[in-house]
């Protein structure tokens, strides 16, 4: 009878295992289908940025580089006098935002702010003034803050380091106690830890749910709307997160079993392939869904996932319970199979990492010159660090030592997953880090006829916009702004414009002050080439700092 039970408990666990990967399946094939691209790039919008038309236009247009969704109440214009100037709800197309204004609106400075998803789930705002008849002081709109609330944005980088965390303690037990647990030693340890991680995994998908919706809409833990909920749900980042909580549901109904004693090989095989669906949802809520080769980047990215989480996962077992309870005979067994295991999920993290990074950066330049890329070279610093110490408890267990000694491998196993914690944190920052690709995308937006920055010191950040970017005459703009982001006034401005290359020494810049932020000038850049604008900002008495732009000019 005991028999029956334990065939009739397992063959409920896989109908409940096969009825999670069914609501999976069909919550992916009900999931909106959206198409593939990168991290969104404002390219252009009509009105110009920093223009003055003669008369008020009907609609504000904004052209993305890709296709974008809406934050609900995120896209503005404020007209002069501070009043609401567009009419109903935005139209999205694709890339192209459409607004309706009202054309009779009063003559002056109009502010259009916008904040947009991307489809790799992350929020894009800006904002640019133009000017109907003659410029005026520019309203500000103080009743749509977007900027990012620093709070919910570490809230986020911690749900996902936590993600990652429990990740590995889910897989490291399932795949030890699968394959290499001795059957003499208790189970209960690994058990522990296995739903102590699925518990966690759950729990951070959970949070990043909740998280997205400040985080794309702008606001606080706790800004969060029924409206904004649906917006996440139904995007490609909410659908991956409520299938992977479909596949932890599934998961669940068969880890048990499988910390209780041995499985057969159906119960194993069923387990490996919910956990390889699993693994599929982070790549298809971020960057890799919305690379230029979107197919590879996903699957690269969760053989990237997959290598990780055994390796790690191993490691955990090994220096929490098999090198402390398994004695000389056992590690003997154990530990060549370990190795060539590691060996394999190293080798599958080395290639998936590299192929990644080269859809992701782009060129070489981007490596360097973008957070992304210098993130990357961190990662890869601290990655080559862990490969070392890792070949040398490798190294190790070819000389069979480990069974006789295994302290020398467990001091070299703590080492491993003490700098692979810090390889989680900088992966967890990079994933809402937009891609070098991306932030080259941008730099190269810059040379199609207009150019916009933001140029930072310690004591202010200015924002320079020069309209055509092209030989010529052209418009320029400043805009000073604290170090928070709010209005810097300043007492004096000076600013300068030389090509070195062909020999043209700086030429100033007359510039005229329209509000205490705000200055503009007009300049005739007569050649082609890498012009060098410096800017020099007085705030106080005191308190001056300078900053320099390098404008592609055609």
């Amino acid at each position: 009878m005991a028999g029956m039970n334990v065939v009739d408990r397992r063959r409920i666990g896989r109908l409940a295992a096969a009825a999670g990967l069914l609501v999976t399946l069909v919550a992916l094939l009900l999931a909106p289908a959206t198409p593939a691209s990168a991290h969104a790039v404002l390219v252009s919008s009509s009105p110009q940025a920093s223009a003055v038309v003669p008369s008020g236009p009907a609609e504000v247009v904004l052209t993305f580089s890709e296709s974008v969704r809406k934050v609900p109440g995120k896209i503005r214009v404020i007209a002069p006098d501070g009043s609401r100037a567009d009419r109903g709800e935005p139209t999205f197309e694709g890339g192209v935002v459409t607004l309706a204004v009202d054309p009779a609106g009063p003559r002056g400075t109009y502010l259009v702010s916008y904040r947009v998803i991307s489809a790799d789930s992350h929020p894009v705002s800006g904002a640019f003034t133009y000017s109907v008849g003659a410029p005026s002081t520019p309203p500000t709109d103080s009743g749509s803050d977007s900027r990012a609330d620093p709070v919910v944005d570490t809230a986020m980088k911690v749900a996902r380091s936590l993600g990652y965390v429990g990740l590995l303690l889910v897989v490291g037990p399932a795949l030890v106690l699968a394959a290499l647990w001795p059957r003499r030693l208790s189970r209960r340890g690994p058990a522990r830890l296995a739903w102590a991680g699925l518990g966690l995994l759950a729990v951070a998908t959970l949070a990043e749910l909740w998280l997205q919706v400040p985080y794309t809409a702008g606001g606080g833990l706790f800004d969060v709307t029924g409206e904004g909920f649906g917006e996440v749900f139904g995007s490609s980042y909410g659908t991956a997160h409520l299938v992977r909580l479909g596949l932890l549901a599934a998961v669940a109904f068969l880890l048990r079993p499988l910390t209780a004693g041995p499985v057969g090989r159906t119960d194993a095989l069923i387990l490996a392939l919910l956990g390889g669906a699993a693994l599929f949802t982070w790549p298809l809520a971020g960057h890799p869904a919305a690379s230029p080769a979107p197919a590879v980047s996903v699957v690269v990215d969760a053989v990237h996932l997959g290598g990780m989480a055994v390796w790690l996962g191993g490691l955990v077992m090994l220096a929490v319970f098999l090198l402390r309870r398994a004695d000389e005979r056992e590690l003997g067994a154990i530990l060549p199979v370990w190795s060539r295991w590691a060996a394999l999920a190293v080798a599958a993290l080395l290639l998936a990492g590299t192929v990644q990074g080269l859809v992701e950066v782009g060129s070489v330049p981007a490596l360097v010159q973008t957070t992304y890329g210098r993130l990357l070279l961190a990662k890869i610093g601290l990655f080559a660090l862990v490969i070392a110490v890792a070949a040398y408890s490798r190294a190790l267990v070819r000389r069979r030592t480990a069974a006789q000694r295994p302290v020398p491998v467990r001091r070299a196993i703590w080492a491993e997953l003490a700098i692979t914690a810090i390889v989680l944190g900088v992966t967890s920052v990079l994933v809402q880090t937009p891609p070098a690709r991306t932030v080259a995308a941008t730099a190269a937006d810059t040379t199609g006829g207009y150019y916009s920055s933001t140029l930072t010191s310690p004591i202010y950040s200015l924002q320079v916009e020069l309209d055509p970017a092209e030989r010529g005459n052209n418009t320029l703009h400043m805009y000073a702004y604290t170090t928070d982001n709010r209005p810097q006034p300043v007492a004096e401005w000076k600013a300068t414009a030389a090509l070195p290359s062909a020999g043209i020494e700086p030429i100033e810049i007359p510039l005229l002050a329209l509000t205490d932020n705000h200055a503009t000038g007009e300049i005739n850049l007569p050649a082609a080439g890498e012009w060098q604008l410096r800017f020099t900002v007085r705030i106080s008495e005191i308190d001056q700092a300078t900053v320099t732009a390098t404008v592609p000019i055609r």
